[in-house]
């Protein structure tokens, strides 16, 4: 039997002496009233799809999207080669014999010249450089999905620990009312002789707690609504407006190992593995840090400075060019500082991809044996533990009805129920929320595909 349905998860209860039901509350006013909350609605109601795209853009999905337009800038700033430079001077200016007449700039014995100068980056500096940073980028770009995945994550636990909230308040004041009621028929039965005082007083008491039981039922719905709209950046406290709970796949149910069935789609651990984002991330890391070496490595072969400059000294010529080169001289120093760092960073550029490959792999393992127990524990529940408490119940009214049973065995069987519709909804979203994170890791278009 499916706990889909709230409504009938203590139908037992709800259904209780169902003589009794008929009773008017009037008829004894000392006994205890239910007082259900009223259900203020919480705005706006999402469903999981509107949960999961509103976390999808939420704060910090938005500064790691920063952090790649910031990536993405140092490839421009990258990929350039050096700026020339321009250059004028005024020498051979006689202070002791004097300037001469005439115009400064053409009769005053002053030589006077302009030039260009620029840098030639031999050794693919520009290109190693420009791929270190495209390569960064690609990592920035991964870590931007990967925080999209955490979201993700986060966001649909999030929604399914208030939908499981919304329905154990229902739950609960569903059981309040039940008991609530049957404290009213305690009472008209001891003023009948036909029940003892303190038979009466142990049904009070539980009508008290049925009370403490939706009033905190309540206090953690509104936890879980703020819960989920901190992940989704909601300025408002949400409500889950959906009701479909993840169906439970047949091979779970029956009990699958691991590997088999649908939790795994067929698909392998290490490949899944391989195209994770974190991982992916990781491996752009690397690749840039072997650009960044062999970037290093190529400052040993020396930039030329290349330029020209037109001299004008009147007196002795108007056109006059001068030619240079500039060679730097590595004497005593091959850079070697700039090229053990780089190998440095290549090395723990290394070690980060081998322990990120060796963590993903473990978690999806992790995921996967979660979403298959948690799939084992709510079938358990919802084929067997629940449907047998449910059959005790009637059966412990049937017999209180009779008069072969007492109070406090009816009690019990009651308490029992409640407690095992609890597990079996807590049953239910271990298993909601393992499944989510599994296919989140591996299949996420599953989720995903619908969103906008």
């Amino acid at each position: 039997m499916s706990i889909r349905h709230p409504c009938i998860l203590l139908c037992a209860l709800a259904c209780a002496l169902p003589g009794w039901s008929q009773t008017r509350a009037s008829d004894s006013p000392a006994a205890p009233v239910a007082t259900v909350p009223a259900a203020a609605p919480l705005a706006p109601q999402w469903t999981l799809a509107q949960a999961l795209a509103a976390a999808r853009d939420n704060s910090d999905v938005i500064q790691s999207r920063q952090a790649l337009a910031a990536a993405r800038a140092d490839v421009l700033s990258a990929d350039h080669a050096p700026l020339p430079v321009f250059s004028s001077k005024a020498t051979s200016m006689d202070l002791q014999h004097g300037l001469g007449p005439g115009n400064v700039l053409t009769r005053k014995r002053i030589d006077k010249s302009v030039g260009i100068d620029w840098t030639w980056e031999r050794g693919n500096k520009r290109e190693l450089r420009t791929q270190a940073a495209q390569r960064a980028a690609d990592a920035a770009q991964a870590d931007v999905e990967d925080t999209q995945t955490q979201q993700l994550q986060a966001a649909l636990a999030a929604y399914y620990d208030l939908l499981a909230a919304q329905e154990r308040v229902r739950e609960t004041a569903e059981i309040e009312r039940s008991v609530a009621e049957l404290a009213r028929l305690a009472d008209r039965r001891v003023k009948a002789g036909d029940l003892s005082a303190q038979d009466a007083s142990r049904t009070r008491i539980e009508a008290e707690r049925a009370r403490a039981d939706t009033q905190a039922a309540s206090q953690l719905q509104e936890q879980a609504a703020l819960a989920l709209a901190q992940v989704t950046a909601s300025s408002l406290a949400v409500q889950a407006g959906g009701t479909d709970w993840p169906a439970l796949p047949p091979a779970a149910a029956s009990g699958a190992a691991p590997g088999s069935g649908p939790l795994d789609g067929g698909g392998d651990l290490g490949a899944w593995a391989e195209a994770r984002a974190d991982v992916r991330a990781a491996i752009a890391r690397v690749q840039s840090a072997q650009a960044a070496l062999d970037n290093a490595s190529a400052l040993r072969k020396s930039d030329w400075t290349v330029g020209a400059s037109v001299d004008h000294y009147p007196g002795t010529s108007n056109r006059l060019l001068e030619v240079r080169v500039q060679i730097p001289l590595q004497w005593g120093y091959q850079f070697q500082g700039e090229i053990g760092r780089a190998q440095a960073e290549l090395t723990r550029a290394q070690d980060a991809l081998d322990n990120t490959r060796r963590l993903a792999l473990l978690d999806l393992q992790h995921l996967q044996q979660a979403a298959l127990s948690a799939a084992r524990r709510a079938a358990s529940y919802d084929e067997g533990v629940l449907p047998r408490a449910r059959q005790v119940a009637q059966s412990a009214e049937l017999a209180y009805r009779k008069g072969a049973m007492p109070l406090t065995d009816l009690l019990d069987a009651q308490r029992t129920l409640r407690a095992t519709a609890l597990e079996a909804l807590s049953a239910r979203v271990d298993y909601a929320k393992a499944q989510g994170a599994w296919l989140l890791r591996t299949q996420p278009q599953t989720l995903l595909g619908s969103l906008p």
